[in-house]
Parts: structure tokens; C-alpha cells; sequence
């Protein structure tokens, strides 16, 4: 089973950047992929960015050129950060991992609020 912290959310000015950050612990033999997915108030929780144990990552349109994401295989941690932020990035973002023979795990989440 893993277990995911998530930190670095919170209110930023349109254009502005934010960093998340996502640590796994718990018991598993491999983490194949972590990720973050977002959710805005009333819609439905999108994929935004993930990273395999190798390969280039893959990063959804709407945030390509802004947004990188970055993993350390060996402490198991994954990193967005978030540049030239807009207003329509507003959501809760959530850190996701793809571990073992097809298990998943979540996070909390943690609030990204990009306002003027």
C-alpha cells in the first residue's frame, strides 16, 4: 500500500508560479508512474502530468510550456511546478501513483487558487 503527502498549494497572482511537491512511502515493490490530476468545482478530476520510471513525461495540452514535471525514482517523490499561472488552473490538485501490478493511490489533495 502507498501512502501520498502532498504540499506546496495555495493563492497566487494570474502569472505567477507554484511548486507541488509529492512523497510516497508505505509498502510496494515499485512505483510505475506518479502523476497529478486536478479537479475544478464542477467538473470532472483531469490528468494534468505524469512520469513513468522512465521516458519523457507526458503533460496535457492545456498546461504544456507552463508546467514540468519532475521525479526522484530513488526517494520516490514527484514535483510540478507551475508557471505563468491562469485563473483557469484554479482546482484542487491531487497526486496520483501507478504501483506494482496495476494498484493506484491518492492523495489528499491540495489547493491551487490562482486570483488577482
Amino acid at each position: 500500500q502507498v501512502h501520498l503527502v502532498e504540499s506546496g498549494g495555495g493563492l497566487v497572482q494570474p502569472g505567477g508560479s507554484l511548486r507541488l511537491s509529492c512523497a510516497a512511502s508505505g509498502n510496494f515493490f515499485r512505483i510505475n508512474a506518479l502523476a497529478w490530476h486536478r479537479q475544478a468545482p464542477g467538473k470532472q478530476r483531469e490528468l494534468v502530468a505524469e512520469q513513468y520510471s522512465a521516458g519523457p513525461p507526458n503533460i496535457v495540452d492545456s498546461v504544456k510550456g507552463r508546467f514540468t514535471i519532475s521525479r526522484d525514482n530513488a526517494k520516490n517523490t514527484v514535483v510540478l511546478q507551475m508557471n505563468n499561472l491562469k485563473p483557469e488552473d484554479t482546482a484542487v490538485y491531487y497526486c496520483k501513483a501507478n504501483y506494482d501490478a496495476g494498484d493506484a493511490a491518492w492523495g489528499q489533495g491540495t489547493q491551487v487558487t490562482v486570483s488577482s
